[in-house]
């Protein structure tokens, strides 16, 4: 049976400032940004597992704050920053990336966005199951150190490095993500994409996309995955793509 750290006493009530080792060190103090509000952390913390330390399962109880640590994950991805590049007043980067990584391979970071995005659907008056979605792709520079096995040139856009697919919904929020190298096809990736799609989103009955996915695919989509493909037609002199917000249309980049 776990008993509760006899540290000082902090004012966070993580597991890992209750039960932990986490109350050895002193307090942060918040000071980001990309900071967890009160409110936020305890949407997060509720939806945070019990450590396995915790469940008499072994390892060793954790020394650094869970909201500490979540904050650190966010700074870096709010800024962009290498993880080497933490500020000094967070964990060491090689635990934070540790932490990270793990709360990746469980799916607590996916599902923490996944009920974001309901909430910011139910607060615009839409259902938290979409019916309709976006598909587009961008293929972008990749760093010096990407391996030539995941990279590719793109000659339309002639661009040399990877290409994110990614599907929204009408607000513009992500639902679903595949990367490739940046010479693979938008048609060859929608089957994959589109396959995890249906998978992840049962509701959606329509997905709007450009001519790069014309073809077979349409036939295809409908058959095997119950969705109707409508393949959206720019104009020469149009760039980007279009999605629907509120009672408008936006263009996005």
């Amino acid at each position: 049976m776990s008993t509760a750290s006899n540290s000082c006493v902090s004012l966070c009530d993580c597991l890992a400032h209750r039960f932990g080792n986490a109350a050895d060190g002193p307090d942060r103090t918040r000071c980001y940004g990309s900071d967890m509000t009160e409110a936020e952390w305890q949407v997060v913390r509720a939806a945070l597992p019990i450590p396995s330390w915790l469940q008499g399962r072994g390892r060793r109880p954790e020394g650094y704050c869970h909201r500490v640590m979540l904050d650190a994950v966010r700074y870096v991805v709010d800024n962009g920053v290498q993880w080497a590049n933490l500020p000094a007043d967070f964990p060491p980067f090689r635990r934070v990336h540790a932490f990270a990584r793990r709360r990746q391979l469980t799916g607590l970071l996916a599902e923490l966005r996944d009920r974001l995005r309901d909430k910011v659907r139910e607060k615009e008056g839409r259902s938290p199951d979409p019916t309709a979605a976006i598909v587009d792709s961008q293929s972008v520079r990749a760093a010096a150190n990407v391996p030539r096995s995941t990279s590719g040139w793109d000659g339309g856009k002639r661009v040399g490095g990877r290409k994110r697919h990614l599907v929204m919904d009408c607000l513009g929020m992500v639902l679903v993500v595949l990367v490739t190298a940046a010479n693979v096809q938008d048609r060859d990736a929608a089957v994959p994409l589109l396959a995890w799609l249906r998978q992840m989103h049962f509701s959606l009955r329509l997905v709007w996309t450009d001519g790069a996915s014309a073809g077979s695919l349409i036939g295809w989509t409908k058959e095997k995955l119950q969705l109707t493909l409508d393949i959206v037609k720019h104009s020469d002199n149009s760039t980007g793509f279009w999605c629907c917000r509120g009672s408008g249309w936006w263009r996005g980049r």
